[in-house]
């Protein structure tokens, strides 16, 4: 395994981290068990979780995900073992706190509190925003986001919260902070207040990045690289379609999207042809298309962790082993061509 600094915090984090998402939907509480057993043997430390958690999200799974970590934890008695990463739902999602859970000082401290009894820890290594009171361009809103808000109501929100965690992590329920699907100006936001105001600073940023979804380049990845608040990122195998299962409309039995309700807004022919081009690309080059499009992303000099996630042991252990391979200077070279011609899929 290989390891990157998480921020400014000293933390050395795998570079590969896990995923916990489908952890009590599409994964039963034995297999969690299994997929973190064998993460932390091949050498990763990340592990990534969310109060909304298991997804795709309903009120009947809210929070059991967090609780399947906290069973495991109980089981094997090696907390210290792992870096925990967690979050804090932004508005949206009328199951949590009663519709009620905009970033604030009330909901950070009730989260948190949920959270670690959850569980079953004292401590949470890194809690994240998982998005933004204001609303962004992610989750498929990029082509209608159009921010309007007040700038002066959206910094005073931003200290109460920086001044929130400072109170956290002086009490030792929280360590380090995060973002999550933030926008430039939003992360430049948070880290400009935290240096004026002498707050804790956010140490990363968790936004979608993969082949398919290159949004983070260039502005945010600047921001990443300079200003040491690195890209945990999620979705490296957007949402597995890379793989090319869901080609020509296919949904395989029990997979993620045959599951969710929501429209999926990755979904469209020009995204389709980015994936075939990729699948061809990968097969010239004899490589499996989903540990070619792991590889890419392990390769960024912007990124700290890449986070997988997986429904059975055989995807684990070959998105694990994504780490040992290094693309070509002729297959990157590819990699661009297709980005050419598909540069913002969805």
């Amino acid at each position: 395994m290989k390891y990157r600094k998480l921020g400014r915090t000293g933390l050395d984090i795998s570079l590969i981290g896990l995923g916990t998402m489908t952890w009590g939907r599409q994964n039963t509480q034995d297999e969690g068990f299994e997929q973190m057993d064998y993460a932390l043997t091949q050498g990763i430390n990340f592990f990534d979780t969310a109060e909304m958690y298991a997804v795709p999200p309903n009120a009947d799974t809210y929070g059991t995900t967090e609780t399947i970590i906290g069973h495991w934890f109980a089981s094997r008695k090696n907390r210290d073992q792992v870096i925990l990463a967690s979050k804090i739902a932004g508005p949206g999602l009328s199951w949590i706190r009663e519709g009620k859970n905009i970033i604030d000082r009330k909901n950070i401290i009730a989260a948190v509190e949920s959270s670690l009894k959850r569980l079953q820890t004292d401590y949470i290594d890194l809690y994240q925003l998982h998005w933004p009171n204001r609303g962004s361009y992610h989750f498929g809103q990029l082509w209608d986001y159009a921010p309007d808000f007040d700038k002066a109501a959206v910094e005073n929100n931003f200290i109460e919260v920086l001044e929130t965690c400072a109170e956290l992590i002086q009490a030792g329920k929280i360590r380090h902070i995060g973002l999550s699907n933030e926008t430039a100006w939003g992360t430049s936001k948070w880290l400009e207040l935290a240096d004026k105001h002498q707050l804790p600073r956010m140490a990363s940023i968790q936004n979608e990045y993969s082949l398919l979804c290159r949004h983070f380049e260039p502005d945010l990845s600047e921001i990443s690289l300079h200003e040491n608040c690195g890209l945990l990122a999620w979705s490296p195998l957007s949402r597995g379609m890379i793989s090319g299962k869901y080609l020509n409309g296919a949904l395989p039995k029990g997979s993620r999207l045959s599951l969710d309700a929501r429209r999926e807004h990755r979904a469209a022919p020009q995204t389709d042809a980015a994936i075939a081009a990729y699948i061809d690309l990968a097969n010239e080059h004899q490589l499996d298309v989903c540990q070619m499009a792991l590889a890419f992303v392990n390769q960024q000099p912007f990124v700290s962790s890449n986070l997988i996630g997986a429904t059975n042991m055989q995807q684990l252990k070959s998105n694990i082993a994504s780490i040992d391979i290094t693309l070509s200077p002729e297959l990157i070279k590819g990699i661009k061509s297709i980005r050419r011609q598909y540069p913002a899929p969805f």
